[in-house]
């Protein structure tokens, strides 16, 4: 039987417990803790830095510096996932007239397709003197169908229907922040979905005479290699693998829509890629490896941590639509954050391994079928993959929370899982919450470190 995740203060005959006597268990030779042997003890080490190593310049919690007010319509589709609601959010509070579109497939049964049909109005405050509460039109819309171009159309919330004039932004939200309704769905088919939004949205948009094309992607799809720059540049190469996991969907997506925007001479187009995106609701690999008692961390170098609040990604929405940026654009907390201030401002220890055999684990993992996603995912919790938000910093645009805010929102959801408050992960997630390589490798060499622990003990 597949147990939850334990908490992190489980003790270590607890820990061995919880794992499957059928999962396969990493050559405990080569598994150690981090400090177990003086070193990595983080003793030296501060929190967040830049990439020369300098001290980030500080946050203001909760807005963006030098947000623009915006008027006229904004469509948003892909509305209901965690991120696409902040985005809708976000659009309101900075005087939008928004249109969120939710995907419901056509084939689903009813009430299937996720997302809240709510209305999201701006916050106390937000509102421009003399309007009265503002809210986004929710639509539910097959999103892959020619219905979308009459859900863009048909007004936003101050308009009458029909009569409101071409949308001034579409907004995409290919972003996929709901591990676990994406793992539901048969990959090929989940791929073949995606593209198919994409290719509607871009075609409904160019029909109602959009102003502009924004797309919601992730900077994952750079990929992220032991090498790699620290930040990434906004014009890094994609060099994520063309996989079937969320990244390769994310990869086909982009393709796709850079391909229509192209054929749409005069409108401008914009990429936002952020870095590890958390918030209210939010599940990823990246959120599900510290569903675990210990985080994995490689012998030969310690991972770098760059967070993205939904908030923060909303207010890069707001500047990219209000200012008319175009082109790719990271987005990211400023600086990264170092492991071994990870470790101690999350109560979790690291669980270290040698890269070849943190990667040979994963893929046995997934050939086995015990990873629904791939076997590469692994890199992006082990591997750094931090943006600069060059574009955006230029524009005015700042993030409202530090990678150490943004890491207490994690955890704060793990605690509201654990605690019964928030939903729960399958009780299937047993390596470390199904679908994230890192958590389930993680996972599998805690359970060597234990038993190696009580095998020396027994003797």
């Amino acid at each position: 039987m597949w147990l939850l995740p334990l908490p992190s203060h489980a003790t270590e005959p607890e820990a061995e417990a919880a794992v499957p006597e059928q999962v396969p268990t990493a050559n405990a030779q080569g598994v150690r803790r981090r400090g177990e042997h003086g070193d990595d003890d983080g003793s030296a080490v501060g929190g967040s830095t830049t990439a020369d190593g300098g001290a980030p310049e500080a946050s203001t919690p909760g807005s963006s510096a030098s947000a623009p007010r915006l008027a006229g319509r904004v469509v948003v589709t892909g509305a209901g996932s965690p991120a696409g609601r902040a985005v809708v959010a976000g659009l309101v509070a900075a005087g939008a007239d928004v249109v969120a579109l939710h995907d419901a497939p056509a084939d689903a049964p009813a009430g299937a397709s996720g997302g809240a049909s709510a209305d999201v109005s701006a916050g106390p405050g937000d509102d421009a003197p003399g309007d009265g509460p503002r809210a986004a039109r929710e639509v539910r819309v097959d999103l892959t169908s020619p219905e979308v171009l009459e859900a863009m159309t048909a007004g936003g919330p101050r308009e009458a229907p029909g009569s409101g004039a071409p949308p001034v932004a579409v907004v995409h939200v290919a972003l996929d922040t709901d591990l676990r309704a994406a793992l539901a769905e048969p990959a090929a088919r989940r791929r073949e979905r995606a593209e198919a939004c994409a290719r509607a949205v871009v075609t409904a948009a160019a029909a109602a005479g959009a102003g502009r094309l924004v797309l919601v992607s992730s900077a994952m799809v750079h990929g992220a290699r032991p090498d790699g720059p620290v930040p990434l540049d906004d014009d890094a190469p994609l060099l994520a693998a063309p996989d079937d996991g969320l990244v390769g969907d994310l990869l086909a997506v982009e393709e796709v829509w850079s391909l229509l925007a192209r054929s749409m001479p005069g409108v401008p187009a914009a990429v936002l890629r952020p870095a590890a995106v958390v918030g209210p609701g939010v599940d990823t690999v990246v959120t599900r490896s510290f569903e675990v008692p210990r985080l994995l961390a490689l012998r030969e170098r310690a991972p770098l941590w760059q967070f993205c609040h939904v908030d923060d990604l909303a207010s890069a929405v707001v500047v990219v639509v209000g200012e008319g940026l175009v082109g790719p654009l990271g987005v990211g907390a400023e600086g990264v954050l170092v492991h071994e201030v990870l470790e101690r401002s999350s109560g979790l220890r690291s669980v270290e391994l040698p890269a070849r055999l943190a990667q040979a684990t994963a893929e046995r993992l997934a050939r086995l079928g015990l990873l629904p996603t791939p076997a590469g995912d692994l890199a992006y919790v082990v591997h750094p993959w931090a943006v600069s938000s060059q574009r955006l910093r230029a524009a005015g645009w700042r993030p409202g929370r530090s990678n150490e805010e943004c890491l207490e929102v994690l955890l704060e959801g793990v605690r509201e899982r654990r605690s019964g408050r928030g939903p729960r992960l399958p009780r299937e997630a047993a390596l470390g919450a199904a679908g994230a390589a890192g958590a389930a490798v993680a996972f599998v060499a805690t359970a060597a470190v234990v038993r190696q622990a009580r095998s020396r003990r027994s003797r």
